[in-house]
């Protein structure tokens, strides 16, 4: 099942998800197999980060990645229309990749190599982290890994709790962290409406939108130069800042209201 939660573009004070838009009703249990192996998948990465001392948690970049988060995270639970509360986690890992995303149920994955070799602003920052939430919001990792997958997901996550298989459940999170976190890319129209969402997101949260037009001038000139796993699932063009650019003005009324 597709989810068909909406970040509206019609009321420019607030975020709003019903009202302009129909809201589909998602089966509780496909968002809470989803968010069961994301945890699982989260806690592995860390765990693994942890060993290699590779998990960040003191640098000045990971102070700036996790006051955005911090600022983030309510407005993102006040649209949050899962029928899941999500458990939001931040990870911070020490890498020179240019990427950055959140899996279900909350779980932000951030390298630093994203923050440093962008020389991103905070606002810039909040323009990534945004987006990536709104498609954990909206559920699109649904669309990526399809309907199978799901039930596949969920009956080896059941039949591994059921007999306390550790090492089956942690199999069931890698497929899901692998087709989720860094694999398969979103469709264009997901890229586009978590766009869009993004842009909201980050402007309820205190942080200028046109910065997400700044990241993205950023992302065509580092696409360009190549080497970016990020720009591998989300690429930038020219089409892509025009439609923001269209969509900035609602989000800057918001922004101009705070």
């Amino acid at each position: 099942m597709n989810s068909k939660f909406i970040l509206s573009l019609c009321a420019a004070s607030v975020i709003t998800i019903s009202g302009c838009t129909t809201v589909a009703e998602m089966a509780g249990a496909d968002s809470s197999t989803l968010n069961v192996a994301a945890a699982q998948g989260f806690n592995k990465t860390v765990q693994e980060a942890s060993a290699n001392k590779t998990l960040d948690t003191s640098s000045a970049t990971y102070k700036r990645i996790n006051a955005v988060f911090l600022r983030l995270k309510p407005y993102a639970d006040q649209v949050n229309q899962t029928g899941q509360k999500f458990s939001w986690q931040l990870a911070v890992l020490k890498s020179d990749q240019v990427n950055a995303y959140v899996a279900p149920g909350g779980k932000v994955v951030f390298y630093t190599g994203i923050v440093n070799k962008l020389n991103l602003t905070d606002a810039e920052i909040a323009a990534v982290m945004g987006h990536e939430m709104v498609h954990a919001l909206e559920e699109h990792s649904k669309n990526k890994i399809g309907a199978q997958a799901l039930t596949d997901l969920a009956l080896n996550i059941g039949l591994s709790a059921a007999g306390n298989n550790v090492g089956q459940l942690g199999a069931a999170a890698a497929q899901l962290g692998a087709q989720v976190g860094v694999g398969l890319p979103y469709s264009r129209s997901l890229e586009s409406r978590a766009d869009q969402g993004g842009l909201l997101l980050m402007a309820r949260a205190g942080y200028n939108p046109q910065a997400a037009i700044t990241l993205w001038e950023k992302m065509n000139k580092l696409d360009g130069a190549g080497g970016s796993s990020f720009l591998s699932t989300h690429p930038s063009n020219s089409q892509r800042i025009e439609a923001m650019r269209k969509n900035l003005p609602a989000a800057q009324a918001i922004y101009n209201k705070r």
